[in-house]
């Protein structure tokens, strides 16, 4: 599709909003896409070349925040793997299924997403506590339930993916003894590799509007510095917060 300047300038801002909210939280899907919604953009299109501009985005947060995953390659192999599955099988059904089919629960997924963020300084203590008892400080939580929850969680992100990233940060914040940054950092790598890989299966199978999808990820880059410097300078509480109120504003927009 073509623009006029200001639709380009405006693409291009919710791309940099987007690209900024995504590396600090999640939920940059719901700034570009209703955007590309309002310029005329079909649905599934729209899902589409928005996945694909926000992916340099995505890498441009990993790079900001390369200092706190520093000793968790582990945790990124092993849960990568598990969001790479997921974001094939979730950009497969986007190609497949009707959006109204996976969109239905996405309300339900952000309110227990937000939920597990209120009570994760609660339930990081009870695991603490637990590994102690068990004399095992150095295992994690989680295990294959982990695992398979960041799948589903993958399927969610390959087929629209708005607010992946406050699933992610809930899941990994009561399985993991770790700081809230390092949680994010890692946070971003899977939603980068679920993200990547739909991008991978839209380019192949579908239509993809570059155009578009050239202007997020311009604004996307540049917001992952933003998002990054943001990031990194909130106190744990701060973080928290910001992840609550993006949570419930994203479930007032889905339901509204």
């Amino acid at each position: 599709m073509s623009f006029t300047a200001v639709e380009a300038l405006a693409i291009f801002g919710a791309g940099l909003a987007a690209g900024t909210i995504n590396t600090v939280v999640g939920s940059g899907t719901l700034i570009t896409f209703p955007t590309l919604l309002a310029f005329g953009f079909p649905p599934v299109l729209a899902n589409v070349s928005n996945n694909v501009g926000l992916v340099p985005g995505v890498l441009s947060g990993i790079q900001g925040y390369r200092k706190e995953l520093d000793g968790q390659r582990a945790r990124m192999v092993r849960l990568g793997s598990a969001s790479l599955l997921g974001g094939l099988v979730g950009a497969i059904l986007l190609l497949v299924l009707p959006q109204s089919a996976f969109k239905s629960i996405v309300p339900a997924l952000i309110a227990l997403a937000v939920g597990m963020i209120v009570v994760q300084p609660w339930l990081a203590k009870q695991v603490a506590a637990r590994r102690k008892e068990r004399e095992a400080p150095g295992t994690e939580a989680g295990g294959p339930v982990l695992w398979f929850l960041v799948f589903l969680t993958g399927i969610y992100g390959g087929y629209f993916g708005a607010a992946q990233g406050i699933l992610l940060i809930g899941l990994l914040g009561i399985t993991f003894s770790d700081s809230l940054q390092r949680i994010n950092a890692v946070k971003n790598v899977l939603a980068c590799v679920v993200n990547a890989v739909a991008a991978v299966v839209f380019i192949a199978a579908t239509h993809v509007d570059w155009a578009a999808a050239g202007l997020i990820a311009a604004g996307s880059v540049i917001g992952g510095q933003v998002g990054a410097r943001i990031g990194r300078r909130l106190k744990p509480w701060g973080l928290r917060a910001l992840i609550v109120c993006v949570g419930v504003v994203a479930l007032v927009r889905l339901l509204g």
